[in-house]
This record gives structure tokens, sequence and C-alpha cells, in this order.
């Protein structure tokens, strides 16, 4: 079994482009342009994992965080250098909402939105 996570955005090949450039994602499949020009899917591999994005449409319940007003979900990344991917998101249009720092559970943690609303955890180890 195999659970893979699906973000729904406004603009599936903008977000794509944004994961590869911040998070070193690895597009790996893209679905032909449908009537409204977007893609229905875009695939990716991050390490060992894989995501997909995929265009808000309503009509079928797909509906990105600004949809909903905030994003439902919660999606952590470890990473070496969290700070460092922290700060690849915000030179690309993402916001802080808290900020990365050593946490006294042990963990370097803080919290990112993305351009398209989702937020994510960003952990590493101590500094």
């Amino acid at each position: 079994m195999q659970m893979l996570p699906r973000l729904i955005v406004p603009d599936p090949d903008r977000a794509s482009a944004f994961y590869q450039e911040t998070l070193g994602a690895k597009q790996t499949f893209r679905a032909p342009e449908g009537d409204d020009g977007r893609p229905s899917v875009v695939f990716h591999d991050l390490g060992e994992q894989s995501f997909r994005v995929s265009p808000a449409v309503s009509e079928w319940g797909w509906l990105s965080p600004d949809d909903i007003g905030g994003s439902a979900v919660l999606l952590e990344v470890v990473a070496d250098d969290p700070d460092a991917v922290g700060k690849r998101m915000v030179d690309q249009g993402a916001e802080v909402v808290v900020p990365i720092e050593n946490r006294p559970y042990g963990m370097r943690s803080g919290r990112i939105r993305d351009p398209f609303g989702h937020l994510w955890i960003l952990t590493g180890d101590l500094r």
C-alpha cells in the first residue's frame, strides 16, 4: 500500500516549479493540458516519497486552500538544513508562519505557508 498526497492549487505548473526550486522535488510526469490550459496532474518525487499537484476544480470537489479559507493539512518535511529550505521558500513567495528555531522537544522546526496556501512544517536536527 502507498499513500500519495495530492496538493490542490490554482496553477499546477507554477506550483510544480516552486516545489522543484525550493524543495528539490523532481517532476516525473505531467499530464497533457486540459481545456483550461492546465495539466490535470503533475507527479513529483521528493527523496523516497512522491506527491502530486493538481488544479482546483470545484465541480469535482477539488478545492485549494484559498477556496476553503486555509490549509486543512500540515505537510512535514525533514531536511538536513530546514533553514535553507525555508529561505528558498520565502525567497520564492512563501511566508513564515512560525520561525524555524530550536524547539524544547529536541528538533529545529518552523512553519511556512507556500504561495498556494499549503502549510509546511520544516524540521531538522538542532543547531
